[in-house]
């Protein structure tokens, strides 16, 4: 699936348990964290627009070194060491982490059929316990706009009620805004 939606999926699951501002903010990035391995496309764009000789990186290493067990045990530590309420916050980002895993398998086939990206549970250590599904939507599947509208929407609705937005983990400042925008042109007027 798409970045955002894993974003808004570890911002929904950090609302769903009481957690301190750093501890939702560690669960939400926990969420995002699997996705690092997809920044192996930057050399092969550079590649590309240097007129260099083609890389394949992002198609090699994409969905291996940090969509597996050994990533997931790494965020959840570096979690547990940055947060307020330890347990809770590692437990959480190492659900948000598999989260992560289950949205790939269901929601982030390529343009066609046969464009199935597996999810190598032991990568980079081993490629035992692969798992894929053939019936894996395209990242660009209706299901998976829906999906990440349905998220988008309960955020939005969790601002206007708690005062706060993911928007709160990169700025205060622009949070404050965001919330009173939102507040104006949704809150109930009764």
């Amino acid at each position: 699936m798409n970045v955002l939606t894993h974003f808004f999926v570890g911002w929904t699951l950090a609302e769903a348990a009481p957690t301190t501002p750093r501890d939702r903010m560690l669960v939400t990035w926990a969420s995002v964290f699997p996705d690092l391995d997809g920044l192996t496309v930057l050399p092969d764009l550079a590649n590309r627009m240097l007129g260099r000789p083609e890389t394949d990186f992002y198609f090699r290493y994409h969905h291996v070194w940090t969509h597996g067990l050994p990533a997931a045990v790494l965020a959840a530590i570096g979690a547990l060491l940055l947060a307020q309420g330890k347990i809770r916050t590692f437990l959480l980002a190492l659900l948000a982490f598999h989260i992560h895993l289950a949205c790939d398998l269901v929601g982030s086939r390529g343009p066609t059929s046969a464009d199935i990206w597996p999810i190598g549970y032991l990568q980079p250590l081993s490629s035992l316990a692969t798992v894929s599904w053939d019936g894996q939507w395209a990242l660009n599947d209706w299901r998976n706009i829906v999906f990440t509208a349905a998220l988008l929407a309960l955020s939005i609705a969790l601002a206007v009620r708690r005062g706060y937005s993911p928007v709160s983990l990169v700025s205060k400042k622009a949070d404050v805004t965001v919330v009173s925008t939102l507040r104006a042109r949704f809150r109930d007027p009764s």
